[in-house]
């Protein structure tokens, strides 16, 4: 099963860096603003992929150098367009991630929003055309738009998450509802499909992010999907071990 390419013991941990197309390099310090630091990170063990756009991983991915799974995030949009009904478009082609050395391609549709049939119309595409390639396809499943009341509302959730299975992702990365029993069936709406979940903003304590990652696994997540949580963090190799200990036991 291609799934098991970015999974350890079943449960996996994604190292996000999609930050500096999304949000600027407002998320960086002097260490992480260098992409070349994060792949060491990446490639510490801890983790079964390091997601990032073409540029990054096209001069900062060294398959021979690197054995962590390369997954390349084919769309994205910037920070300066506060939309009410965002879109985000796709930038790479999957043929590119090909040669780029990715095992997956990440790609967002932001459920909910007017323009959320563009994005799926995309997606299906890149779905059909990743999947003959024999790669792992993740969709970042985001609840956003006017019709939106809240993006971590369980049944919000869970129908992004179904949308997730019904178009095929092997993958999704959604948010959290807060809670394990409610997020019980965001997991279960999805499937076979398997759910990681967003890391999000940096959390207040360490020992929040660690119960976090134990509750996601009891409602039947396979990992997380984290970027500032660790390298924001004063020691990012020990955050990295310790959400490894807990999520491949």
């Amino acid at each position: 099963m291609e799934i098991n390419k970015i999974l350890k013991n079943n449960h996996g941990m994604l190292l996000a860096y999609d930050h500096g197309f999304e949000h600027g390099p407002t998320d960086f310090d002097e260490r992480s603003v260098d992409p070349a630091w994060i792949m060491d990170i990446a490639d510490s063990g801890f983790f079964t992929g390091v997601v990032c756009q073409k540029g990054i991983a096209e001069k900062y991915y060294n398959r021979d150098k690197y054995s962590v799974p390369l997954i390349v995030k084919l769309n994205g949009k910037t920070a300066f367009h506060k939309d009410e009904e965002p879109v985000s478009l796709q930038n790479c082609t999957v043929e590119e991630a090909v040669a780029l050395g990715a095992t997956g391609v990440g790609y967002t549709i932001y459920v909910g929003s007017e323009h959320e049939q563009t994005m799926i119309a995309e997606f299906a595409k890149i779905e059909k055309e990743a999947h003959q390639k024999g790669l792992i396809v993740i969709g970042w499943m985001y609840p956003r738009g006017s019709h939106v009341a809240s993006d971590t509302d369980r049944d919000t959730l869970a129908y992004a998450a179904r949308l997730g299975l019904e178009l095929g992702a092997d993958a999704i990365k959604i948010k959290y509802t807060g809670d394990a029993e409610s997020f019980s069936w965001v997991v279960k709406s999805a499937g076979e499909t398997k759910v990681f979940v967003v890391g999000g903003q940096k959390t207040e304590t360490a020992a929040e992010l660690y119960q976090t990652a134990s509750d996601i696994l009891r409602a039947g997540a396979v990992g997380l999907a984290i970027g500032r949580n660790v390298w924001q963090a004063e020691k990012p190799m020990e955050v990295a071990k310790k959400l490894g200990e807990i999520l491949y036991g």
